[in-house]
């Protein structure tokens, strides 16, 4: 069913569709096989570089590959340059990606919330037919309204379910 007010997504994927999403996504990583994960503690405790600290990174690096003489062995200005350049093409990729990303988590925020609200006019409409003794409707109308008390008045954004006048 279709949101009632406004049906901005009338589509699904075909699983072939999926799975050749799944595909390319699986391709991403096969290309960049030295991808890396780390820990949460990792991710708070590395040094990250931003533009400041990315201008002296860059001038870190000019003035070791033209004065070499001047540093122990295990600064390798050759190693230094390629992760630069590696965070250079990756910042590029990630800004594509997280563009893309977006995309897919608003579509997925819509579409669950177009079909959401369609349910809850469905729960509406079969309180309503409960209320006028629809035969049936009763026991439909309370396998949807359990749903609600199992939520409680949590306050996030879910409405509370109508109840049926008395």
């Amino acid at each position: 069913m279709s949101n009632i007010n406004s049906n901005r997504l009338d589509v699904s994927l075909a699983p072939q569709e999926v799975t050749q999403i799944n595909d390319a996504i699986t391709n991403i990583e096969v290309l960049m096989p030295f991808l890396t994960g780390l820990t949460a503690e990792e991710r708070i405790a590395i040094p990250k570089i931003n533009v400041a600290n990315k201008a002296f990174t860059e001038d870190a690096i000019n003035i070791a590959v033209n004065n070499p003489s001047l540093f122990p062995g295990y600064i390798i200005p050759a190693d230094m340059q390629k992760d630069l350049l590696l965070f250079g093409q990756l910042d590029v990729l990630a800004t594509s990606l997280r563009r893309v990303l977006e995309k897919v988590e608003d579509t997925l925020m819509l579409a669950g919330s177009e079909s959401y609200i369609s349910a809850l006019a469905v729960y509406r409409s079969i309180g309503a037919a409960a209320k006028a003794g629809v035969p049936g409707a009763d026991s439909l109308y309370q396998q949807l309204r359990a749903r609600f008390s199992e939520q409680g008045g949590n306050g996030d954004n879910n409405p509370a379910p109508p109840q049926p006048e008395q």
